[in-house]
């Protein structure tokens, strides 16, 4: 966990995340990414120099119609000293129900990300941390690339003005390994995802391309990254 902290902290520092007296809400699916997130933000607070605040918000999609169990995730804040929100949703009947989407996944983000904005707000919060990690932009830039056509990714940091919110991702210089390595080395309280397309998705498409790409050319994600922040793209 202190090499998470201390590349949280570099891209906080890098990008200005974190202001004094900022109430920063984390989004805790309860995946293994939003976990680490929260509890190296919750650690932080007890030395990073600029005072801030943390309050966890879990959005239930409701799969099948049936709520999905948070107790764990509600004890782990107890324990880190975090308030925690949970928020029943109709997204799962929505998406494959109503919609019958076939490619589910974009309106799902959208949506998910739509309450997560109003409730931290409700909350008081003036930022919202994302669980996003370094190989979620890699991928994110060649999705953009493969099945957009464009150059893109997701910023570190990007406002909301219609929301007066910023958008957070203090991951961003962690890589998955790092953080499913700290999620089970600290046993945090993953809970399975219920969604009918967990496992199937571009993403994971994209990340085993990624992978096979890289036994030809060698450290792909990381001249990725730098390519990224040399070009400022999407303020990288």
């Amino acid at each position: 966990m202190q090499k998470i902290l201390g590349e949280m902290r570099a891209a906080m520092e890098r990008y200005e995340m974190i202001a004094p007296g900022d109430r920063v809400a984390v989004g805790v699916s309860g995946g293994k990414d939003s976990l680490v997130l929260l509890t190296a933000l919750a650690k932080l607070r007890a030395f990073y120099p600029q005072p801030f605040e943390v309050v966890a918000l879990t959005v239930d999609p409701c799969f099948g119609g049936v709520q999905t169990d948070y107790t764990p995730v509600e004890s782990l804040c107890r324990e880190l000293d975090v308030e925690y929100r949970l928020r029943r949703s109709r997204l799962g009947e929505i998406i494959f129900e109503e919609r019958k989407e076939s490619n589910p996944c974009s309106l799902c983000a959208r949506m998910r990300r739509g309450i997560l904005h109003n409730m931290a707000k409700e909350a008081g919060c003036n930022k919202l941390a994302l669980g996003h990690h370094f190989d979620d932009a890699v991928q994110t830039f060649y999705m953009n690339l493969f099945y957009g056509g464009k150059l893109g990714c997701f910023s570190p940091k990007s406002y909301l003005s219609r929301k007066d919110l910023w958008l957070i991702r203090p991951l961003v210089f962690t890589e998955e390994s790092a953080v499913r390595s700290a999620a089970r080395r600290h046993a945090l309280p993953v809970v399975k995802s219920a969604c009918p397309v967990d496992g199937a998705t571009s993403r994971q498409d994209t990340a085993g391309l990624i992978a096979e790409l890289e036994k030809q050319f060698p450290d792909l994600r990381a001249k990725t990254m730098g390519a990224l922040q040399r070009a400022h793209l999407d303020n990288w």
